[in-house]
């Protein structure tokens, strides 16, 4: 089978990295993981910040690129036309312009990961991309979740719930599970390269420096962390981003306890990751993050705050501590404890590796692909 995919919000060849792209890029390997041949149907943008004049040129472009689409693949030999479409991430400020319509032209099932509907936005500076949306949500054939928050708003938009489904979210573990192996090295390098002993416990944070929810979080990290300032670890702080400053100013009271190591690309975080004792973020009115998904992959417990995205990812008691959002004191108090009881670090450790190896690897998501598609088709 061929697939044709799309992601409005970012595509997979954008030279900036972040998490869109690279779920874009881990689905596109899903997808052949399952047998079938995948296209990038197009690199073009839906996104918007709230420019209602550009949205406007951006659906009168996306409709012309949809009839371009169109023509091209009907232009094809039948085997060499897609039989699927499949568009990652959409909302109100990135619609489809482009799948339903080319969809119906070739008359393809069109499926939708990670979608998401807010009724607030009605009437509001993304009210087109908003209304469109809803429209595309009802003519889709599937509708597959990886975050739990986003149900509510979306079944009320469906005929029938059934084309709605969860699945867990997930990334390619292989190479965090080498992290994994090479604990020891890694450690040994990490405590020398930040001249610390090595058994001073690690405490790792990976997350962009902005002023919204992230700031939230390393505010209440800092004020957790400033209640057990008496006991011996060091808090290693990954990103960076417009709001620095601030977070420099939340995470002062700690003093030298903190260091920090700028923003890093996937292949210089892993040696962090398999060097650390804990994960820990508070990931305030946050869903599910990539980051959580690594850090577990290489059998790093984490401490998080509670929220249906996270609390898919992380087990709490089995593979980390989950607690109450924006309760500094908790949150403190899970940090503690995990530094007080190594047994139940190490049993959370291997435990994290396991759940993501059985429950959130890429081959789990291409069977699960292969299934939705063969039903799609049917």
């Amino acid at each position: 089978m061929r697939v044709a995919f799309y992601a409005p919000m970012k595509p997979p060849t954008h030279p900036n990295p972040s998490g869109d792209r690279r779920m874009a890029k881990l689905l596109m390997q899903a997808w052949r993981g399952a047998g079938h041949a995948v296209e990038l149907a197009s690199r073009f943008r839906s996104y918007d910040k709230g420019d209602t004049q550009r949205q406007e040129r951006i659906r009168q472009i996306g409709r012309k690129l949809a009839d371009r689409l169109i023509r091209q693949f009907r232009a094809r030999p039948a085997e060499q036309r897609p039989d699927l479409w499949f568009t990652y991430h959409l909302f109100h400020k990135a619609p489809d312009w482009l799948g339903p319509t080319v969809s119906s032209a070739l008359n393809i099932p069109y499926i939708i990961a990670e979608a998401s509907y807010a009724p607030k936005q009605a009437d509001g500076p993304w009210n087109s991309g908003h209304l469109a949306c809803a429209e595309t949500f009802a003519k889709a054939d599937r509708i597959i979740g990886f975050n739990a928050n986003d149900e509510d708003c979306l079944l009320p938009l469906l005929d029938n719930p059934n084309r709605h489904m969860m699945l867990p979210p997930f990334i390619d573990t292989a190479p965090y599970r080498q992290a994994m192996l090479d604990r020891v090295a890694y450690r040994r390098a990490l405590s020398k390269r930040l001249g610390l002993k090595e058994d001073v416990p690690l405490l790792l944070c990976v997350a962009m420096m902005r002023s919204d929810q992230k700031l939230l979080s390393y505010q209440l990290l800092g004020k957790a962390l400033e209640k057990i300032i008496e006991r011996p670890w060091q808090l290693l702080v990954v990103g960076s981003g417009s709001a620095s400053a601030k977070v420099k100013m939340a995470l002062a009271p700690l003093g030298d306890r903190v260091s920090w190591l700028g923003s890093l690309q996937e292949d210089a975080l892993r040696p962090l990751y398999g060097g650390s004792d804990i994960f820990v973020w508070p990931a305030i009115k946050e869903a599910y993050g990539m980051v959580f998904l690594e850090a577990l992959s290489t059998g790093l417990p984490v401490v998080a705050g509670l929220s249906p995205g996270v609390e898919g990812i992380v087990s709490n008691e089995r593979n980390g501590l989950l607690v109450p959002q924006g309760d500094a004191t908790t949150f403190s108090n899970a940090i503690a404890r995990l530094l007080e009881d190594r047994s139940l670090l190490k049993a959370m450790s291997v435990a994290a590796h396991n759940d993501m190896i059985e429950n959130h690897g890429l081959q789990q998501m291409s069977l699960s692909l292969g299934k939705i598609a063969q039903e799609a088709l049917s």
